[in-house]
């Protein structure tokens, strides 16, 4: 039979009553990893009889830490620190602090490192891993605030903040077209990859590009990759080489493209032969030496947004949000109109010449 108490249960009443620690019915509750059928089962013996109700009551019963988790999948992405300068200057003048957790090396560690933050007891996480089961997260999100970055999924128990990436992929399209560009390339990661299902940025972004360059009349064209800086420059330079005219390519984000640009700058071609857009829009890009033209979908306004929605959900707002950054073209120095090579120009004066005879 439930007890009816006259008094707020504690997350530390059913540790009592179980006979177990906090962090053995925090972890029950939320359903984490290594949790043994017998553990659970008198977690949730406690949980009944005492009628605890964690969504309700979560923050309450374990009071407040003034910590907010973000989980980076990886810390040299040059995207990432943008969210959290976003994130820890709209906590300026709050007395809540940013504890980071990078997922580590492999970028599957996403679950791992959130469940960590988690067992800091911190007061909402913010994450960005995109390979995390959903229904782990909406365990997850129905005792500690959420905000996942870059996901985007129909939620139920968290928040979830993206930009547009279709709208992204079709601007870096038309930028290109609009110079003047026919045949733009898609240079992204391989399908093998973890982080290229229909419902990621990058997943989305080749939905967008197939789409916006199928509605120019032109043909996809996709250069497949491993991911970083190197295996793009490779890529790139595979790609360059063999190429008999000018070129514009969309990289799925800034790291790829300055793989491209180092494949455009070691063939020695110029912008009009070679027009490359990334995509995030990192500082690196701005820099006056590689003048990236990329898509910018405000990491630092993210951050600030995301560190909004955690606020509210602290303040106790039930109900879901689903939020979208509206991308925009940022052109530089990297992009231009259609130039021949030196090459071409020769072999067309020359066919003309022959023509002519």
């Amino acid at each position: 039979m439930t007890i009816q108490a006259r008094y707020s249960v504690t997350i530390e009443d059913v540790a009592r009553v179980a006979g177990v620690s906090r962090a053995a019915v925090s972890k029950v509750i939320r359903d984490a990893y290594g949790v043994s059928p017998e553990m659970r089962a008198k977690v949730q013996a406690a949980i009944d009889e005492l009628g605890y109700r964690p969504r309700a009551s979560a923050r309450a019963m374990r009071g407040s830490s003034y910590t907010i988790g973000v989980e980076i999948p990886d810390i040299h992405n040059h995207f990432f620190p943008k969210i959290i300068t976003g994130a820890t200057t709209a906590l300026a003048d709050t007395r809540y602090q940013l504890i980071i957790a990078p997922a580590g090396p492999d970028h599957d560690q996403g679950p791992q490192a959130i469940e960590a933050l988690a067992d800091r007891q911190v007061d909402g996480i913010v994450a960005i891993s995109s390979q995390v089961p959903q229904a782990w997260l909406e365990n997850l999100g129905r005792t500690t605030p959420l905000v996942m970055i870059g996901v985007h999924q129909d939620s139920v128990n968290y928040d979830t903040l993206v930009g547009d990436d279709l709208l992204g992929a079709t601007l870096a399209v038309r930028h290109l077209h609009d110079l003047g560009h026919r045949r733009i390339v898609h240079l992204t990661l391989a399908e093998s990859r973890p982080n290229t299902t229909a419902d990621t940025p990058h997943g989305l972004r080749v939905a967008g590009y197939a789409r916006a360059v199928a509605g120019l009349g032109l043909e996809p064209e996709f250069v497949r990759v491993e991911g970083g800086q190197e295996s793009a420059r490779v890529g790139a330079l595979a790609l360059l080489s063999a190429a008999d005219g000018p070129v514009g390519i969309f990289a799925a984000h800034d790291e790829l493209a300055l793989g491209v640009l180092q494949a455009v700058a070691e063939l020695g071609l110029t912008a009009g032969q070679a027009s490359v857009v990334g995509y995030d829009d990192t500082d690196i890009a701005a820099h006056p030496r590689m003048a990236l033209t990329s898509i910018n979908q405000s990491g630092t306004q993210m951050g600030a947004i995301a560190v909004r929605l955690i606020l509210e959900r602290i303040g106790g707002r039930t109900q879901t949000a689903h939020e979208v950054i509206t991308p925009k073209v940022m052109a530089r120095a990297s992009t231009a109109a259609p130039q021949a090579r030196a090459t071409d120009a020769a072999g067309a004066a020359r066919r003309q010449q022959q023509v002519s005879t």
